[in-house]
């Protein structure tokens, strides 16, 4: 058949989809990635996707500056004819759902995240239930990556029970994340938050619990991975990093394409996230056998057993994070590398990428024999 698979950004499939990407096209599939281009677009290309460019605002939720988005989805899917689409992001999703019932092509999303609109009470986010409800009514199948999420389509009956199907995100490669052992103790304790510097994944919170923990144990390390300065409205500027560095609180690392030798040289893992859908971050951090500690909101608690894989901490809570930091501290070497395996444990009996692949299988079988 021919998939077509689109999201807001070419990153995105590759970086979270690469397994049924992979799959797909070694089940003989042509594979078409629709997406605004980035670095991206070479590796897709690459393992033998085809790539049409997307022209898209990323930012809001607007109906009527949307709808040339429609359009533009409309037009690639009527000159493309794809035997399915499968979407990832919220305007994908919304749009590309529109689109595909017009062209008469099978469509599945992928609910990775809510966004502002959705979560922001009053008319906006009645705006965003309408659209919802009214894109995915006649969708034999919608994913969700938690049942947080789920539950709340569900209970605003946004769909039915019968069209909503839980995945385990986007699936780990647990041979390329394997487990590997703790840094030597003598090295000691560094924590490690991997994220697009945004305030809504907690890096102000995460950067206050370090002040908190510095002031006792200077030896403790706190260090930030990920793009600083986005277009993102709750983006921390660069200026507010180097300020931090500056002052001795954290070591930014920038960004990289393999995170894990910065998990390996960390002791621990740290999402003080508002929300997520499945974090991708603390997913591979535990199949590399790496407790983790994050807030105790949707998609995190799905990846984190408060006291066995990790600790599950206060949003928003400066406070509170420092706490479950301090508890950390406080463990032994062994019950670390005990609470890591746990976490390598957990991803092997519910995160394999092979459930995620199959699951997609027979959501693609189901939709093109209903069509």
């Amino acid at each position: 058949m021919h998939i077509l698979m689109t999201a807001n950004a070419a990153w995105n499939i590759w970086n979270f989809r690469k397994a049924v990407v992979q799959n797909l096209i070694s089940e003989g599939h042509d594979v078409t990635i629709l997406s605004p281009a980035d670095d991206s677009v070479a590796d897709l290309e690459a393992i033998g996707c085809r790539f049409m460019p997307l022209e898209m605002s990323v930012k809001g939720l607007n109906p009527i500056s949307d709808l040339a988005l429609m359009r533009r989805f409309r037009r690639v899917f009527r000159v493309a004819r794809p035997d399915v689409v499968l979407s990832y992001t919220i305007k994908n999703n919304i749009y590309g759902a529109f689109a595909a019932r017009l062209a008469g092509i099978p469509f599945v999303p992928n609910v990775t995240g809510l966004g502002t609109a959705f979560l922001s009470g009053g008319w906006l986010q009645g705006i965003a239930e309408a659209l919802y409800r009214t894109a995915f009514s006649r969708l034999s199948v919608v994913f969700f990556q938690n049942e947080d999420d789920r539950d709340l389509f569900l209970g605003r009956r946004l769909i039915s029970s019968d069209q909503a199907h839980l995945l385990p995100g986007s699936g780990i490669d647990l041979a390329h994340f394997n487990a590997v052992p703790l840094p030597p103790a003598e090295e000691g304790v560094s924590f490690l938050l991997i994220a697009r510097l945004l305030r809504d994944k907690g890096v102000v919170e995460f950067v206050e619990a370090a002040r908190k923990i510095k002031a006792s144990r200077p030896d403790v390390s706190f260090r930030l991975l990920g793009a600083a300065g986005s277009q993102n409205r709750s983006a921390i500027d660069r200026a507010t990093v180097q300020n931090w560095q500056e002052e001795g609180v954290i070591e930014y690392l920038g960004t990289t394409k393999d995170v894990r030798p910065f998990i390996e040289a960390s002791t621990c893992i740290v999402l003080p996230s508002y929300r997520e859908g499945a974090p991708r971050t603390l997913i591979e951090a535990a199949s590399m056998a790496r407790p983790v500690i994050a807030t105790d909101v949707p998609g995190c608690r799905a990846v984190v057993e408060h006291g066995e894989t990790g600790f599950l901490c206060v949003v928003r809570s400066s406070e509170s994070l420092a706490r479950m930091m301090e508890r950390f501290l406080g463990l032994s070497r062994e019950a670390r590398v005990a609470m890591g395996q746990a976490g390598r444990n957990k991803m092997e009996r519910e995160f394999d990428k092979h459930l995620v692949v199959e699951a997609y299988r027979n959501a693609i079988l189901k939709t093109v024999q209903l069509r």
